[in-house]
């Protein structure tokens, strides 16, 4: 059978509600939001679940919503005066430990956000997120290898393009990551985000986004392999990373393109 049609619980039995949902009020300033992303953007979970009074969860927020509104209003307002409820994602998509994995992917292809949260028996939520499901491809069995993933475009950037190019970029061609002509080094929303909350104090008398890349930041490196890794291996080897990203030949590689790889029939499940 292939393994879109496993159930969340046969596929992830012991690890489904491991990974806690991490929150927000919606009352909330956007300086609140954008340091906890900070440190839990990809490493942890991709998204904060926003909530409202006992804890009911209303919405989602993540690096998305934060480049698109400093790229629209470049200023310290954003961070200080709007709320986290202002520029919520009401797409919030709260799943069940039945639900298929295709069902799941089918939900995440729409919302272009992978990221979903489950009722756990602590009466909160846990996260599902494109990290957890590196666990089921790491367990799943296939001959699919690298080189037969869909081909996608690696958007890069130059070191002295301003930091408004590159958001510029990413929101036109829909990615979180660009990579540094000719190296494999690369930046992502995650250390935009870092680098506004440390670097420059939430555009607290700064003028942020004319500022080169180059002189902004340190950049990110990503794992460059050579060898073409079937679809369980180069999962483990993702679900082990900090920031997971991967540049095998003229493709790169993130956790999104081993979800969407899950969809295939050609994949299998080892349990």
């Amino acid at each position: 059978m292939p393994i879109y049609n496993k159930s969340l619980k046969e596929l992830l039995p012991l690890s489904l509600s491991s990974t806690p949902a991490v929150s927000i009020r919606k009352e909330n300033k956007m300086w609140i939001a954008t340091c906890m992303l900070m440190h839990y953007l990809e490493s942890f979970t991709d998204s904060l679940v926003v909530t409202e009074g006992d804890e009911k969860p209303i919405g989602v927020i993540g690096g998305k919503e934060i480049i698109e509104n400093i790229f629209e209003n470049p200023s310290s307002d954003f961070f200080d005066k709007i709320t986290v409820e202002q520029v919520t994602d009401k797409n919030l998509i709260i799943i069940s430990e039945e639900i298929k994995l295709g069902e799941l992917l089918d939900k995440w292809k729409q919302t272009r956000r992978a990221f979903s949260i489950i009722p756990n028996n602590l009466g909160g939520y846990s996260a599902i997120s494109g990290r957890k499901l590196l666990e089921i491809g790491a367990n799943c069995i296939t001959d699919v290898t690298i080189s037969e993933l869909p081909k996608k475009e690696i958007i890069t950037f130059s070191r002295y393009d301003t930091i408004k190019d590159i958001m510029g970029v990413m929101l036109q061609k829909n990615t979180r990551k660009l990579i540094l002509k000719n190296t494999n080094n690369f930046i992502s929303d995650r250390l935009i985000i870092q680098t506004i909350a440390q670097k420059f104090d939430f555009f607290r008398n700064v003028k942020f986004l004319d500022q080169s890349v180059a002189d902004s930041f340190s950049l990110e490196e990503a794992k460059k392999i050579s060898e073409d890794m079937n679809l369980a291996e180069i999962s483990k080897i993702m679900y082990g990373m900090v920031h997971p990203y991967i540049i095998f030949q003229d493709q790169a590689i993130t956790p999104w393109d081993i979800c969407i790889a899950l969809q295939s029939d050609k994949i299998e499940w080892a349990g």
